[in-house]
This record gives C-alpha cells, sequence and structure tokens, in this order.
C-alpha cells in the first residue's frame, strides 16, 4: 500500500475509494464500507478495508461539519461531501463506532503495519480524533 501520511486520505486505498465515492448520489458506499469491517468473519482484518473504512468514516465527519484538516486529497471529497442531501443517523454512527472499534484492535492488519512503524502513535493519534469528530466522545 503506498501511504504517505497517517490521517484517513494517506494511502492509495482511501484515495482510490474516494474516486468511487463519486459514482454515488446517497451513503451507499459509506455504509457498504463499514460494513465491509464489521461483518467481516476473517481472524484478521485486511489493511485494505479498514483503510477504506477510515475514508468512509472521514466522509461521515465531514458531513457532520467537523472535518479534518483540508489537503489536495481532499478536495473532491469535499465536492462530494457539499451536494450530498442525506444526513448521518443514529444506525449510522452506530456502525462507525463498531469498524472504529474494529480497526483498532490487535487483530487489524492496517494496526499492525503501523505499529511496525515509527509513525504509530501518530496513527493512532489520528484515529483517536477522527472518532472525536465522527462520534463525538474521546477515544
Amino acid at each position: 500500500m503506498g501511504t504517505w501520511a497517517t490521517d484517513a486520505f494517506g494511502n492509495d486505498y482511501a484515495m482510490d475509494w474516494a474516486q468511487d465515492l463519486h459514482e454515488y448520489k446517497t451513503l451507499e458506499l459509506v455504509e457498504t464500507t463499514l460494513d465491509n469491517v464489521i461483518n467481516s468473519t476473517e481472524a484478521e482484518l485486511e489493511a485494505p478495508f479498514a483503510a477504506e473504512a477510515l475514508a468512509a468514516l472521514e466522509v461521515i465527519a465531514r458531513l457532520q461539519g467537523k472535518p479534518g484538516e483540508d489537503d489536495p486529497a481532499t478536495v473532491e471529497v469535499d465536492e462530494w461531501v457539499a451536494t450530498c442531501k442525506k444526513k448521518v443517523t443514529p444506525p449510522l454512527l452506530e456502525k462507525a463506532r463498531l469498524a472504529l472499534d474494529k480497526i483498532v484492535a490487535e487483530s487489524s492488519e492496517l494496526r499492525q503495519l503501523w505499529q511496525d512503524s515509527e509513525h504509530f502513535a501518530d496513527w493512532l493519534a489520528d484515529v483517536a480524533a477522527l472518532r472525536a469528530r465522527v462520534l463525538g466522545q474521546d477515544a
């Protein structure tokens, strides 16, 4: 996986997912992406699913008016968010919570990859900040 930052859109999987987002007018892709993580029956949550879910979670945060840092990678996502007429519902927020829990669990391949890097603490901090923006609570 090409990775250049610890934020949700700092990798190839998330950027590819963001391009696909523009094909949707609803939150279907966001919800399906979270479902892929929540419903995974594999012993280890695969990194691509976790990376895409973090991008979906960032979209939820932006839909709630709580965006992360802007960068060139988020311009198209912000345009999609600006045109999205759908609201974030309590059931979607529950899926967000469940997905976040699985992404940071020991059985998450993405967590393991970051754990093996010198940027693990930064990644954990970014995920905790995303959790706070999405769910309005501390990690």
